[in-house]
């Protein structure tokens, strides 16, 4: 497995999949959420409202797949990351399995190349050094399967470099 690093903005990844930091509701909010729904259009939207009908949202640390709907992926995986309380509360785990769901649900759906943004580093206040080591040590455990390339795509300096620095 080749893993990239870029700095910008996900919706622009032309990939098989790219991943969201979506909420429970799927239904789009702020942040990569919210930019990926804007991107996308309604076929995204559409998508996650039919997933809500059958299974009622996305619980934390899961993982579902929609169109890519405009944007220039097939797929979207929407996945639910942990709000940060104290370290103490499963959150390390949580974040592992959103990590660990999209890239089985990648190689499900075939996808070769998958992009992830940096999950739960923003409003839901992980640590991003913390979140960054999930990150890197969980895509490193499925090597050898599909995705053959994943992208940590950071819209952020800060997590670029930390990401920068645990690669290297």
């Amino acid at each position: 497995m080749q893993i990239r690093l870029l700095q910008g903005d996900i919706t622009r990844q032309a990939v098989n999949a790219i991943v969201n930091a979506a909420n429970t509701s799927l239904l789009g909010g702020g942040g990569v959420d919210g930019a990926i729904h804007r991107a996308g259009g309604p076929a995204i939207l559409a998508a996650c409202r039919e997933i809500r009908s059958r299974q009622g949202g996305c619980p934390v640390g899961e993982a579902v797949f929609t169109t890519g709907g405009d944007l220039p992926c097939q797929y979207v995986i929407h996945t639910v990351g942990p709000r940060w309380k104290d370290g103490k509360s499963g959150e390390d785990e949580l974040l592992a399995s959103c990590y660990r769901n999209a890239l089985l649900l990648a190689e499900k759906i075939g996808a070769k190349q998958v992009a992830f943004p940096n999950i739960s580093t923003g409003i839901y206040g992980f640590p991003k050094e913390r979140a960054a080591a999930i990150a890197i040590r969980t895509v490193n455990a499925h090597a050898g399967h599909l995705p053959e390339t994943v992208i940590f795509v950071c819209f952020d300096a800060d997590n670029y470099t930390i990401y920068q620095h645990l690669l290297s």
